[in-house]
């Protein structure tokens, strides 16, 4: 297919109007889309404005990342409170069997052992955790990220890196 100059014209009218490129190729007729994307990029005509689908997701993205940071904000200042506060109810050794939903979950010492327990004081609500080990399980964003910049390389890593 050969590009005359009428079809050109066409093509930077209709271009110029917005239509897409299966739109003109249609309305010229004899080419495709391809080679209207094509010829319109050797032309350096101008980008095509956003889609809606793009603009939304736009939006979506925006909203998501506004709804991301509440959470995080809410979840850090959370741990705050924890560790403000220090007395702690007293420990209630509960086997598996005795767990239930408002019981905290951490395994205290070795399955294979037969002192092993289960915290039991009350879970916080939406965890499975009291307030003490809820601050070993979940560490605020950032505190890990820290540790490792503090220590250079561990000690664990330096002895495999030695012995490799």
């Amino acid at each position: 297919m050969s590009w005359t100059e009428e079809k050109v014209t066409k093509l930077k009218e209709l271009w110029g109007k917005g239509n897409t490129a299966s739109q003109i190729a249609e309305i010229i007729g004899g080419i495709s889309r391809n080679a209207v994307i094509g010829k319109a990029h050797r032309l350096n005509l101008s980008a095509k404005i956003k889609t809606r689908t793009a603009t939304s997701n736009k939006n979506f993205e925006n909203s998501f990342t506004e709804k991301n940071t509440k959470i995080k904000r809410g979840r850090k200042s959370r741990f705050k409170s924890l560790i403000i506060e220090k007395d702690f109810e007293p420990e209630n050794p509960k086997q598996l069997e005795e767990l239930d939903e408002n019981s905290c979950k951490w395994p205290i010492g070795h399955p294979n052992e037969k002192s092993f327990y289960f915290c039991g004081r009350s879970s916080l609500k939406d965890f499975s955790y009291c307030k003490l080990h809820l601050l070993y399980a979940y560490q605020p964003k950032g505190k890990k990220d820290d540790v490792i910049e503090k220590e250079e390389v561990p000690e664990f890593i330096e002895k495999k890196i030695k012995s490799a």
